[in-house]
């Protein structure tokens, strides 16, 4: 009988923890695992009932441009007109909603940054502006991170950010992440 298939971390086979700084860490970098992830997309004239939806089964107003919402274990982070990526650390199951869902849950890995040098750290491979006047917790983007497609938001005024790719780049990523956080310290383990 063939072995169940377990989801396992894009990153254990191809990236070796650095050492951590000595005292305290000026950026930290982990993976965040077994997110579930959703694309979500409003149907066409049914913008109001899936926002009603939202609103009634996860207490959140969908938002409207690239912000990110939540309440409890849910997000929704605004990646476009009408579009939504729905995040969830409980399973929860999307599906239900009144709009075009798809799972993304296998396809994509996130990384948590944070620390006081996490900013500086992301603004040499992302080319949007990052200055807190600019750029605040609850804000998102859809953007390239070293070339590589990411969708990041800021979750704490630390600042904390959270970054999601195409599973296929996480490696990737995660080395571009580590070499840039290396003079300021980083701190990368993988895990949660």
């Amino acid at each position: 009988m063939p072995e169940p298939l377990v989801a396992r971390s894009p990153l254990r086979a191809h990236v070796a923890p650095p050492a951590s700084p000595a005292g305290e860490p000026g950026v930290v970098l982990r993976e965040i695992p077994d997110l579930t992830l959703a694309s979500v997309a409003a149907l066409k004239g049914r913008e109001a009932e899936l926002t009603q939806a939202v609103s009634s089964a996860y207490g959140v107003d969908l938002p409207d441009g690239p912000k990110r919402v939540s309440s409890g274990a849910v997000s929704f982070v605004g990646v476009g007109p009408g579009k939504w990526l729905a995040a969830s650390t409980v399973g929860t199951d999307f599906s239900g909603l009144p709009a075009a869902v798809a799972d993304q849950s296998d396809g994509r890995a996130v990384f948590r940054l944070s620390g006081p040098k996490a900013r500086e750290t992301l603004a040499t491979l992302v080319q949007i502006d990052l200055h807190p006047r600019a750029f605040q917790r609850g804000d998102a983007a859809v953007t390239h991170a070293a070339s590589i497609a990411v969708t990041l938001w800021q979750v704490g005024d630390e600042p904390t950010y959270e970054i999601v790719m195409f599973r296929t780049y996480a490696a990737t990523l995660w080395r571009w992440l580590v070499e840039a956080g290396r003079s300021r310290g980083i701190d990368a383990r993988l895990g949660g």
